[in-house]
């Protein structure tokens, strides 16, 4: 498997623009730029949003695959990615998840949320610390 993205650039830094468009099409020439990066001055992505959003993804995906591993069947899991900044470096990404799964204790759920907060694939690439939360609905 091989997914790509492809990104276009034009102009200096703080004035200039780009687009990216995924290999789905689900992002088409989706505007990026200096502003919707640091000022949100503009409407638009940018690269540390996208990677809170493919972190989000995966983790999701990886409680979801070990919890039907040990047999529980999640009724819904819902994840936010905290991408933090410092500077021009990305410092840390922190994932909270909240969990409806019958059958399943808290403990159980939180043991399987820090599985895998380390073992999703995004979260293997990352170079930073990577921290979550989880929260149980019974």
């Amino acid at each position: 498997m091989k997914r790509t993205a492809k990104a276009h650039w034009a102009g200096n830094l703080k004035e200039g623009k780009g687009e990216i468009t995924t290999q789905s099409g689900i992002l088409n020439q989706t505007n990026y730029s200096f502003k919707t990066r640091f000022t949100g001055e503009e409407t638009g992505t940018n690269p540390e949003e996208l990677l809170a959003a493919a972190h989000a993804g995966c983790f999701t995906m990886a409680v979801s695959a070990a919890l039907t591993e040990k047999g529980f069947n999640p009724t819904a899991l819902d994840t936010e990615a905290a991408v933090k900044m410092e500077g021009l470096a990305i410092t840390s990404v922190h994932l909270t998840i909240t969990g409806t799964v019958p059958g399943i204790s808290e403990a159980e759920f939180e043991a399987i949320t820090k599985g895998a907060e380390q073992n999703c694939l995004i979260s293997k690439v990352l170079n930073i610390p990577i921290s979550s939360e989880a929260h149980f609905v019974s």
